[in-house]
């Protein structure tokens, strides 16, 4: 980051002691310390969470991939049967394009099948 030797560091001693003091250099040292610790931290932070998102995309970029080839062999797998079946047959046409599965609509996941009210007979209603 900064290339600062011990020269430099003893040049900026001597110069905060003759601007501030001996009272107050330990404080004002201090207080950039503080300062310094709490920047590192920071920018610690922001790294990793850079090379957490570049790790997640190259596994994302790599799951592409994989899905890609194992898309590519699964065709390769389905057309010797397509050529065996012949382009008639209703299984050919299921190996050679497999139906996606439709997604099952919300109104059917929460349907509530109402029951008729059962009307309960008393004693009452028997002696009748």
């Amino acid at each position: 980051m900064f290339d600062i030797g011990f020269a430099e560091l003893l040049i900026i001693a001597v110069v905060g002691l003759i601007v501030l003091g001996p009272e107050k250099l330990p404080v004002a040292a201090r207080t950039v310390g503080l300062w310094v610790g709490k920047a590192k931290r920071t920018i610690s932070g922001i790294q990793s969470d850079i090379n957490e998102e570049l790790r997640l995309e190259e596994m994302k970029r790599q799951v592409v991939m994989k899905q890609d080839e194992l898309d590519r062999e699964l065709d390769e797998m389905r057309e010797p049967f397509s050529e065996a079946l012949g382009s008639n047959s209703p299984l050919a046409n299921s190996i050679s394009a497999p139906k996606e599965k439709a997604p099952e609509s919300d109104q059917d996941q929460n349907a509530v099948v109402e029951t008729p009210p059962v009307e309960e007979s008393s004693k009452a209603d028997d002696r009748s």
